[in-house]
C-alpha cells in the first residue's frame, strides 16, 4: 500500500498526486484499523468464558475400606484394654485354690487354735505369692505394666480390705474369737475382690460377690468355718480361675 502512494507521488499533476495520496491513505488506515479489529475479536473469542453451573449430586459417604475398620477397631480395643485390669491370671487363681483345699485339709487335723492358725496364715502368705507372680507373668505377657492405671485402681481397691483383715486377725486372735475369723477374711476377701473388681474383668465382681454370700454363711454358722474356707477359697479361685483363664488369656 506505501509503494502505491509513492508511486502515486512521483507520478502526474500536484492535484492528482495529492487527490491520490489521501485516498490511498484514508484506504491505508482503514485496512490497519480493520486489522487489530479482526485481532482483537479473535483474541476473545479465544478466551473461556464462564463455566455452566454444575448440578452437585448429593453426598453419599464411601463405605470404609477393610484395614480402615481393622485400624478402628484395633483402637477401641486398646482403649478397652488401658481402661480395664485385665492382668487377673485365671491360672494362677487355679493354682491358688489348689493350695487352699491342701491348706485346709491340714487345719482340719491341727490340735489347737494357734496352730491352725498358722496353717492359714502360711497358705494367705503363699497365695500371695503366686497371685503376684501369676499376674507380672501374664502383664508382661500382654505388654501391660502391673502399675498402669488400672493396675493402681485395682490396688486401691483391693489393698485396704487386706489391710483391715490384718488388722483384725490379729485382735480376734487376742479375743479368742477364731472360730469368727474364716467369715471375717471371706467377707474382707470378697469386698477387696469387688471393689478392685470393678476396674477389671466383668468375672471378677461377680466372683467377689460369690465370696461375700459365702463369709455371710460362715459367719452364722461358725462351726463349718474350715469347710467354708475350703469352698471359697478353694472351690471359688478355681471355678472362677478356670472361666478368666477361657474367656480373657489365662
Amino acid at each position: 500500500m506505501k509503494a502505491m502512494i509513492i508511486a502515486v507521488e512521483e507520478s502526474g499533476d500536484n492535484q492528482s498526486r495529492v487527490a491520490a495520496a489521501s485516498v490511498f491513505r484514508i484506504a491505508l488506515c482503514t485496512t490497519e484499523y480493520l486489522t487489530w479489529l479482526s485481532f482483537i475479536a479473535y483474541h476473545y473469542s479465544r478466551m473461556p468464558g464462564p463455566s455452566p453451573h454444575r448440578l452437585r449430586r448429593p453426598y453419599s459417604p464411601r463405605p470404609l475400606p477393610q484395614r480402615a475398620l481393622d485400624d478402628l477397631r484395633y483402637i477401641r480395643e486398646t482403649m478397652e484394654r488401658s481402661s480395664a485390669f485385665t492382668a487377673t491370671s485365671g491360672w494362677g487363681q487355679v493354682l491358688m485354690g489348689a493350695t487352699a483345699i491342701a491348706a485346709a485339709s491340714i487345719a482340719s487335723r491341727q490340735p489347737t487354735d494357734e496352730r491352725w492358725l498358722a496353717v492359714w496364715l502360711t497358705e494367705a502368705a503363699l497365695a500371695l505369692t503366686i497371685a503376684l507372680v501369676a499376674m507380672s507373668r501374664k502383664a508382661r505377657r500382654a505388654g501391660l505394666p502391673l502399675t498402669s492405671g488400672p493396675g493402681r485402681k485395682f490396688a486401691l481397691g483391693f489393698l485396704p480390705c487386706v489391710l483391715v483383715a490384718i488388722v483384725l486377725t490379729v485382735a480376734f486372735a487376742r479375743l479368742n474369737l477364731t472360730a469368727l475369723m474364716p467369715a471375717l477374711w471371706l467377707l474382707l476377701y470378697g469386698a477387696g475382690v469387688t471393689s478392685g473388681g470393678a476396674f477389671s474383668v466383668p468375672l471378677v465382681p461377680t466372683m467377689g460377690t460369690s465370696f461375700l454370700a459365702l463369709g455371710t454363711l460362715a459367719l452364722f454358722f461358725p462351726s463349718g468355718g474350715n469347710a467354708f474356707m475350703a469352698l471359697g477359697f478353694g472351690g471359688l479361685n478355681i471355678f472362677f480361675g478356670f472361666l478368666i483363664a477361657r474367656k480373657h488369656g489365662g
